[in-house]
């Protein structure tokens, strides 16, 4: 049975700037035995290309082709149900790119969707204006619901954090395209060609890498090296079907294991953990 993987970037193959022990040697497996796969990235600041740059300078073998962000997700979602749209964005390059190169125009007034994504150039004026577009019948569209990013000074405040405010003083809520949605994580899939049951989903988020791989059906595999922690998951109503310290202890052989005997594995040696 042939598989195919959905990554997780930040607190998967690197924190901060620095890339996790064995990650290179994971891809490379992957590479070498021509498994498919795809990083996939909540963050719309950054188009394809320069994250696979990034990535490339970091020392990881990789090409454009392998990176998948929730601006391109959003901009395909959006040209899908209005082909040729207008939108006003408050983010920066990756969404904009993203949407021009899927046939949407950008403008400042009468848009068929307010578009929000990540930015540090944002400013009160913008929302403002998001907020009269919105209240006059645009769409709000997040690219994604996280309500804090990463950086190596700290967190700064995410997509989710942004939109909250429109949604706020204009009462309506955002549809996210961003994981967990299913509209991003069965765009990836699509974009490796495997079925639901051949793909792994691999995060550190419960919340949005492992839900969303687990809404879809895809196989989950949480790896402990980013913002979950083992004590955290007695938390969640759910389970990935494989807990590991870091990307570089993932079972590959195992995955090609019934999907049924894994879960149950995984189960009991969660059970054991978190008893003690």
């Amino acid at each position: 049975m042939k598989i195919g993987f959905l990554i997780d970037m930040d607190g998967v193959i690197y924190k901060e700037n620095d890339l996790i022990p064995g990650a290179i040697n994971f891809i490379n497996y992957l590479i070498s035995n021509n498994i498919p796969f795809l990083f996939l990235t909540n963050n719309s600041r950054k188009t394809r290309r320069d994250t696979a740059t990034k990535l490339k300078r970091m020392g990881m073998p990789i090409e454009e082709k392998h990176v998948f962000t929730c601006a391109m997700a959003t901009a395909r979602f959006l040209a899908k149900q209005k082909p040729h749209g207008t939108a006003f964005v408050v983010g920066e390059g990756g969404l904009l790119h993203a949407l021009h190169t899927n046939g949407y125009s950008i403008v400042d007034h009468d848009p068929d969707y307010v578009v929000v994504g990540e930015g540090t150039t944002f400013n009160f004026q913008i929302i403002e204006s998001a907020v009269h577009m919105i209240m006059k019948g645009a769409k709000l569209i997040s690219t994604n619901p996280d309500v804090n990013c990463p950086t190596p000074k700290g967190i700064r405040p995410g997509c989710g954090a942004i939109v909250s405010m429109i949604e706020k003083a204009t009462g309506i809520e955002a549809f996210s395209v961003g994981k967990p949605s299913p509209v991003m994580m069965r765009e990836a899939r699509k974009e490796i060609g495997m079925e639901s049951a051949a793909t792994v989903m691999i995060g550190d988020t419960m919340s949005t890498d492992i839900l969303g791989g687990i809404q879809m059906g895809y196989r989950t595999v949480l790896v402990l090296t980013g913002s979950t922690k083992t004590e955290d998951l007695k938390k969640y109503a759910f389970s990935p079907d494989f807990i590991v310290p870091s990307i570089a202890e993932i079972p590959i052989k195992q995955l090609l294991q019934p999907i049924r005997k894994v879960v149950e594995t995984q189960r009991n040696i969660l059970a054991e953990e978190l008893t003690g």
